[in-house]
């Protein structure tokens, strides 16, 4: 690929683009530009900031990852996870002025982009691995469970916050005598529908026939259909003057370019926040960017799309948006609709400022309580407690690691959860690779092979032990190798020889070098030979740049089973060498 390709992906698939595409592109980037306005003016709801903030945020973002990132399908603007996160992170800092309040979001973008650069300049996308799959299930989830009930208020028309479980639930309790009947029965009306246009709408269509593509697409936009049927209600039974909150009047037209104030210095209290922000942002969006690719046999790169969410976010704060990321509804809205390259994304892009200047004015009447119910189906698809009976199936310690992550989110607020998630996957990683899996083998009889003697029935051989290590060996691991093998040593009094059967090894560092260099002396000390085999070629080439191989006591063996064979042989010459020698005792 050339040096231009990578820098500017959008040149791969521009040079080879087709009409046929250009008209499936147009089709979903009408569909999802569709989707996409209620749900811009929905996060921004719930990130605290002016609803038209939401459609600046899904502008600019849109048309700067459709010229870095690499994901053909995937669909960048506001998301629920990443709004709440931003509410949160302004919240704590205790900025309550609305001038304020924007642009210390508009500052959060700006430092997420910055953030994501960085790490994409340095090559650092597989840091993004460290994050398990169930603990950001587990944050992810119970990130949920706040959006949900932080919307409750504007279902219910009452004064409330609170950004953890406790908080908002004694809120609520605390004010929900002052219920507002309207604000509610039109909250619920809007909810029960989305959720029956999600669930039952598909059925209801098909037992009347509906052509095939109205099947398929008409439940994806019923979203607009519940703004414009509700705000048609507030608007004709003048709702507002009965309590209902709206949405009120939305500047129109396109926003002006402008950077984040970073005059009074308060810029360095965003830091962490825009880091844990993007973090996020760039795992959901790279797991869902991975599983659509993936679908139709394509590749993302890792890094490169850290680029990409970083161009999106500084993309956004320059248009005075707030951060953004990959969504997955969208994403999948935009694959299921045809999309095939990332122009759809632009031509979305382009539908949304279209909307900005000529559809706010429309907006006035669109009550807050139908943004809730949007937000509230949204993220019903993000609460997935069934990782907590996966992972107790599977894994005990990964359970653990779900569990504590949720308890801690729904308790400590977001920051907190996502703070303790990454150090939970640390501590997680550390603690299987520091106990790794260490096995006693055995030859299986007629073959080369040899397998775990608790699992298989092996041939073993007095005076000598082979154990084969699943794991690379370095720092926190090699002395838990060490325990092991001494441990052996004390109990088999008889052992001669200790192979270490290298096939599972990719990697030595120098700690753990140290350790086998003492394991190696302390083993000659004792008359026990320690030998190596099947050590992979990139190992043995850093292990010959040291004198490790000098003092070895044993050998390097190629295969396991030349490692037995010569023992054996070395084991049978010795025996012919002692006083009162008999074959018949070999």
């Amino acid at each position: 690929m050339r040096r231009s390709e990578k820098i500017f992906p959008c040149l791969v698939w521009l040079k080879t683009y087709q009409r046929t595409q250009f008209s499936n592109d147009l089709i979903a980037a009408v569909i999802v530009t569709i989707m996409l306005i209620p749900q811009s003016l929905a996060y921004a709801l719930l990130a605290g900031v002016p609803p038209q903030v939401g459609l600046y945020a899904s502008i600019l973002p849109l048309m700067l990852y459709a010229v870095f990132g690499t994901s053909r399908t995937l669909s960048v603007g506001p998301v629920a996870v990443a709004s709440l996160m931003t509410a949160a992170a302004i919240q704590n800092l205790g900025i309550e002025n609305d001038i304020d309040y924007l642009n210390a979001a508009i500052m959060l973008a700006f430092l997420s982009g910055l953030f994501l650069i960085l790490l994409g300049f340095l090559k650092l996308g597989f840091l993004a691995n460290f994050l398990s799959h169930p603990v950001v299930s587990g944050f992810i989830t119970a990130s949920g469970i706040i959006i949900g009930l932080s919307q409750l208020r504007h279902m219910l028309g009452i004064q409330a916050g609170g950004d953890n479980l406790i908080e908002l639930v004694a809120s609520l309790a605390l004010n929900i005598e002052s219920v507002n009947t309207t604000t509610m029965l039109l909250g619920i009306a809007a909810l029960v529908f989305l959720f029956w246009s999600r669930m039952g709408l598909k059925g209801f269509l098909i037992y009347f026939s509906a052509p095939q593509q109205v099947v398929k697409l008409l439940p994806k936009v019923a979203p607009v259909f519940v703004v414009i049927l509700t705000s048609l209600v507030a608007y004709h039974f003048n709702l507002e003057m009965s309590g209902l909150a709206l949405v009120g009047e939305i500047p129109s037209g396109l926003p002006t370019p402008a950077m984040p104030a970073f005059s009074n210095g308060n810029w360095v209290d965003f830091v962490l926040p825009a880091m844990l922000i993007s973090i996020i942002g760039y795992v959901e969006s790279v797991s869902v960017g991975r599983t659509l690719a993936a679908k139709r046999r394509q590749k993302t790169d890792s890094n490169q799309e850290l680029i990409g969410l970083g161009s999106a976010n500084i993309a956004s704060a320059f248009s005075g948006g707030f951060p953004v990321t990959g969504g997955f509804s969208r994403s999948v809205v935009n694959f299921d609709s045809g999309a095939e390259t990332p122009l759809a994304g632009f031509m979305t892009a382009l539908g949304i400022a279209l909307a900005a200047m000529t559809l706010t004015g429309l907006l006035a009447y669109l009550p807050k309580a139908t943004l809730a119910a949007t937000i509230i189906v949204a993220v019903s698809n993000l609460i997935d407690f069934s990782i907590l009976k996966k992972t107790w199936n599977y894994s005990r310690s990964d359970f653990i690691a779900v569990l504590l992550t949720i308890v801690i989110t729904l308790l400590a607020g977001v920051e907190v959860g996502v703070s303790s998630g990454i150090i939970i996957s640390i501590f997680l990683h550390l603690y299987k690779t520091s106990k790794p899996h260490i096995a006693e083998v055995g030859q299986i009889a007629g073959t080369e092979h040899f397998r775990n003697v608790n699992r298989h029935k092996v041939i073993t051989h007095s005076g000598i032990l082979t154990l084969r290590i699943d794991e690379s060996l370095y720092f926190p691991n090699a002395s838990y190798l060490e325990d092991q093998i001494l441990q052996r040593v004390a109990e088999q009094k008889e052992l001669k020889h200790i192979v270490l059967m290298c096939t599972a090894i990719n990697e030595i560092d120098v700690s753990a070098l140290e350790i086998l260099e003492s394991i190696n002396h302390f083993l000659d000390d004792l008359g026990v030979c320690f030998h190596l085999s099947e050590v992979k070629g990139p190992v043995m080439d850093k292990l010959k740049k040291t004198d490790f191989l000098e003092g070895l006591s044993g050998q390097v063996f190629l295969s396991q089973h030349q490692a037995i064979e010569e023992l054996l042989k070395m084991q049978y010459d010795e025996a012919k060498r002692a006083p009162g020698f008999n074959d018949f005792q070999i």
